[in-house]
């Protein structure tokens, strides 16, 4: 029996670039933190391997305390051997990055930077195809099939993306055969690149992230447990939830006779949730003004419960009558504006962006409207 934890795609010093300045920080720590997570399922399962099928850095070169924080949480779990392998972010033509890490690495943790066989044991072997750039383009895994390992148990750690399958995240860093399991004699095949967690065969599957990074994949980020009897033997799978950040997308679809404060209610995460929850809301279909102006104070007021909001109205159109715009007035130079405003939303010989001002400049006359 053999049992190890099989996680990929941690991207340690990721940037995060286009979110506020604490989110980023929160972000990267949460990632850091995975490493102790994964040493911890380790240690409840009696996994003696922590694999990473690359990319666990997100750069060739990232900062030296990312590197050297990332070394000595691994030293900190010497209950574990931790098996790194380059992806394409972190290929094995970084030599800084693996020189420091070569350098600063603890006994516990092992460096596949050439394809050969690693002995995980006396009796299985890991057969790793470290990338050499960020898009080789071919097939790393072909010498797998000749590989000599004696008796061993075969076991395969690779990056990239599956031939009839593309599942690369950012252009196919590397090409893998489906089949390269059953070709190679493997009992099992630890692929990294796609940040969800996929089986693309019995005894091939992608970890995933074991921390979302963006709102693509709906699963609750995870690490696989893998137990392997012997050589003749089908691999024990099981998903280990990992994830400490939600990355929610959620999609409304109004209709004037909607209760827009209903549905709003209906999509929103569970309130001691939304602390460590990214929400990004997407609202098409169309409002009368005062419900819209209603969505929007509630949007308001739920968005500060998160730890990043975004709500995109573009796509919801504005329906009005003429009861509607009494509300903003009767008659006068509000009134004038206020019909300008509904025509101009509502003409599409204007572009949508130009139609899109008038609609949210009409919403702002009906939000004063309403509070004075």
């Amino acid at each position: 029996m053999i049992t190890f934890i099989h996680s990929s795609d941690l991207h340690l010093g990721k940037a995060f670039g286009r979110y506020p300045d604490d989110v980023q920080a929160r972000l990267r720590q949460a990632r850091a933190d995975v490493l102790p997570r994964l040493a911890a399922l380790a240690h409840e399962h009696g996994a003696g391997h922590i694999l990473l099928a690359g990319d666990t850095f997100d750069q060739t070169t990232p900062a030296p305390s990312v590197i050297r924080q990332a070394l000595n949480m691994m030293r900190a779990a010497d209950h574990v051997t931790w098996v790194l392998m380059p992806g394409n972010h972190d290929h094995a033509n970084a030599t800084e990055l693996w020189r420091q890490v070569a350098q600063d690495a603890p006994d516990n943790v092992a460096v596949l930077l050439d394809p050969m066989p690693f002995a995980l044991s006396d009796a299985a072997m890991l057969l790793p195809a470290p990338p050499a750039e960020r898009h080789p383009g071919r097939d790393l895994t072909d010498w797998f099939d000749t590989a000599d390992t004696s008796d061993a148990l075969r076991i395969g750690l690779a990056h990239g993306s599956v031939t009839t399958f593309d599942t690369s995240e950012d252009g196919a860093s590397s090409v893998i055969a489906p089949d390269r399991a059953k070709r190679a004699g493997l009992s099992y095949l630890a692929l990294g690149d796609w940040h969800g967690q996929l089986q693309i065969g019995p005894e091939t599957w992608y970890s995933g992230a074991p921390e979302a990074d963006g709102f693509k994949h709906a699963k609750t980020p995870a690490a696989l447990l893998v137990k392997i009897a012997g050589k003749t033997a089908s691999p024990v799978v099981t998903s280990l939830p990992t994830g400490t950040i939600h990355w929610q997308h959620a999609q409304l679809d109004m209709t004037s006779q909607d209760d827009c404060v209903t549905l709003h209610s209906g999509v929103l995460p569970t309130l001691n949730s939304r602390a460590l929850t990214l929400f990004d809301l997407s609202v098409t279909g169309s409002l009368g003004p005062l419900a819209r102006v209603t969505l929007e104070q509630e949007i308001a007021k739920t968005a500060p419960d998160f730890l990043w909001h975004r709500a995109d109205l573009f796509q919801l159109a504005m329906v009005h009558s003429t009861d509607d715009l009494d509300t903003i007035d009767h008659q006068g130079a509000l009134r004038a504006t206020a019909e300008t405003l509904a025509a101009e939303a509502a003409d599409e010989r204007l572009s949508p962006e130009e139609r899109a001002t008038a609609q949210a400049a009409l919403s702002h006359l009906f939000t004063f409207a309403l509070e004075a």
